[in-house]
């Protein structure tokens, strides 16, 4: 075949240093713009984003040229430089330094894109940690509590 086609379809999630509730109201939707920016430079383009509070949810599309662990790092990496630009509060933001990335087939975007786009009504009654707990079970990801969080 002479062309190289792929669709990786990623739900990415990613918390604050410490699961901080630092990211208000007012930075998340330019926070999503930006990130959504970053990925499109990287060849990987947003399907859906969140952020709440102290996480973020991000659907994807990896690109089939860069890895995984290229993407997110940049997106990290960038963004946390860009929230620090945005106010003296967030003069010591940090990511958490690892993060999930759970592959999903086309038949599931509809489903996930809900997901993300509802996180205030799903962390009414639930922690970030336990619906990260839920995702890794889900995924059948074996974890060591000890370092699942930072």
């Amino acid at each position: 075949m002479p062309q190289s086609l792929a669709r990786n379809l990623i739900h990415l999630v990613f918390s604050t240093k410490n699961r901080e509730p630092v990211l208000t109201e007012a930075i998340c939707v330019p926070l999503c713009a930006y990130a959504s920016a970053l990925l499109r430079e990287l060849d990987s383009h947003a399907i859906a984003m969140n952020a709440w509070r102290d996480h973020v949810h991000i659907l994807l599309t990896l690109s089939k040229n860069h890895s995984l662990a290229q993407v997110v790092m940049e997106v990290k990496r960038a963004t946390s430089k860009w929230i620090k630009t945005q106010g003296t509060g967030f003069a010591k933001f940090h990511w958490q330094s690892g993060y999930g990335a759970f592959s999903i087939g086309q038949s599931s975007v509809k489903e996930v894109k809900a997901y993300i786009a509802n996180q205030a009504k799903h962390h009414r009654v639930k922690s970030f940690e336990e619906e990260f707990r839920s995702f890794l079970k889900r995924y059948e990801i074996e974890f060591d509590e000890r370092y699942v969080w930072d």
